[in-house]
């Protein structure tokens, strides 16, 4: 049984089918990870100056 292989082109195209899926799935991940990093960053405030506090003052 070792002296066949299973070389057929339905094999070869299922192993390049399923390699194209899992890079699109591995690069789509990144592209929404970065897409909610930019956006939390986004909705992050300006640290507060002497001109235009951005908190509210601390109260105790």
């Amino acid at each position: 049984m070792a002296d066949e292989s299973d070389n057929s082109i339905a094999s070869r195209a299922a192993v390049a089918a399923g390699a194209a899926i899992g890079s699109a799935a591995v690069a789509a991940a990144l592209m929404f990870v970065k897409r909610r990093k930019d956006r939390k960053s986004a909705n992050a405030l300006p640290p507060p100056t002497s001109t235009a506090p951005h908190f509210p003052p601390e109260t105790d």
